[in-house]
């Protein structure tokens, strides 16, 4: 399969307001890509395309507001992206939400509203812009996954869930699709510095002070710039890879899941235990030194 030659087609984001999306949006403009972006932030949503357009004004670029949660409006969306754009080259289901806490520490609807956007969007979108796929010759589709879509730590039940579902969807299109000339990749991001942890839900059943904790040690692993994420991304799409791991905080989970593929959660327990302040031992208190004997003349010390 050729290369994905980006220039000239249209391309179809989730989740392009900010973060990963707002970065694969300007990406995929500086490549020649025309833009059909999706979010449910309004305002983020318009500040990426300003800034688009100011850079790139030969761009054509489209907006739809939606809520992903709203099944019905992802399904207009999804008819109307379709009539209006028959021909798409670039599919990537970007958006994604999280919820912390434990399976009993969170209601059902909870539960269900992550797995609504992180993976029934995705699916809806997928299946309602396949034929466009299809009739536009050497398209591609990227679903973003999750670190946690290789590895499924605890309080992460709903997350994980969602994420492990997108990895195998994307996993049975990639053999599906190939004979369709359609190239698939699926994503697993490790820790990108988005707003995702900042904008999570917390389970009805977890108090501030674990969540707080929590927040704090996982915020400690968001070292990669969204920008550079994006790249490697739109890299591993241009040459048709079925997998992208993005950064060693995937890469080393996905190696230890392979490793022990039942003995991990021990591993990574210990890895996110809190380590206790460190509290230097006291020190003697300074005395002076004894005088020492000068030496005579002829005479040892």
């Amino acid at each position: 399969m050729r290369d994905l030659e980006f220039a000239g087609g249209t391309a179809v984001l989730t989740g392009a307001a900010s973060g990963i999306g707002a970065a694969l949006a300007h990406g995929l403009a500086r490549r020649g890509a025309d833009l059909v972006l999706l979010d449910r932030d309004a305002d983020g949503l318009a500040t990426v395309v300003a800034a688009i357009r100011a850079a790139h004004p030969d761009r054509r670029v489209q907006t739809h507001v939606v809520d992903l949660a709203d099944a019905d409006a992802t399904d207009r969306v999804a008819a109307e992206i379709h009539r209006a754009h028959p021909r798409i080259r670039l599919l990537v289901n970007n958006a994604g939400v999280a919820l912390g806490g434990r399976f009993d520490q969170v209601t059902l609807e909870e539960f269900l509203w992550v797995i609504e956007i992180n993976f029934r969007a995705v699916v809806r979108l997928t299946h309602a812009l396949l034929p466009a796929l299809k009739t536009e010759p050497g398209s591609h589709l990227v679903n973003v996954s999750s670190l946690f879509g290789l590895i499924a730590p605890a309080g992460q039940a709903a997350y994980a869930a969602s994420k492990f579902a997108v990895r195998g969807f994307t996993e049975a299109l990639r053999h599906e699709l190939v004979d369709d000339g359609i190239g698939v990749t699926s994503v697993h991001p490790g820790g990108i510095r988005t707003r995702i942890a900042a904008s999570a839900r917390v389970g009805s059943g977890v108090s501030v002070e674990e969540y707080e904790v929590g927040r704090r040690q996982f915020e400690k692993l968001l070292t990669i710039d969204p920008a550079t994420a994006a790249e490697v991304i739109l890299r591993g799409a241009r040459r048709r890879r079925g997998r992208v791991l993005i950064g060693w905080s995937a890469k080393l989970p996905d190696l230890l899941a392979r490793i022990a593929p039942a003995g991990y959660g021990k591993v990574l327990a210990l890895g996110m235990r809190p380590r206790p302040a460190r509290v230097p031992a006291p020190r003697p208190p300074a005395t002076d030194p004894a005088p020492t004997a000068a030496a005579e003349p002829g005479r040892p010390a």
